[in-house]
């Protein structure tokens, strides 16, 4: 069985990967079924638990950090690579 990824509140649409996973690999969901991994996610990393429009908030222990480059879909991996963060 795969490690679960971590969340904290239930608005998260992202996940904290435990470990390293690599791609293809099987991502177990606190609160429903399985993911693939799309990309590699390192440990500490987060993944996306959802489909996620471009610009659509990026949701972590119930706050947002930042928004969506582009498009993301579950079980990739979210980043400064696609991830904008919060302006102040």
């Amino acid at each position: 069985m795969a490690s679960q990824l971590i969340t904290v509140h239930d608005q998260d649409n992202v996940a904290v990967a435990p470990r390293d996973y690599k791609k293809g690999e099987a991502l177990q969901r606190p609160d429903g079924p399985a993911l693939v991994a799309l990309t590699d996610i390192p440990r500490g990393h987060k993944v996306a638990l959802a489909d996620l429009a471009a610009q659509a908030p990026i949701v972590k222990y119930g706050e947002v950090i930042g928004r969506a480059k582009d498009a993301i879909r579950p079980g990739e991996w979210v980043h400064t690579h696609n991830l904008m963060p919060v302006e102040k």
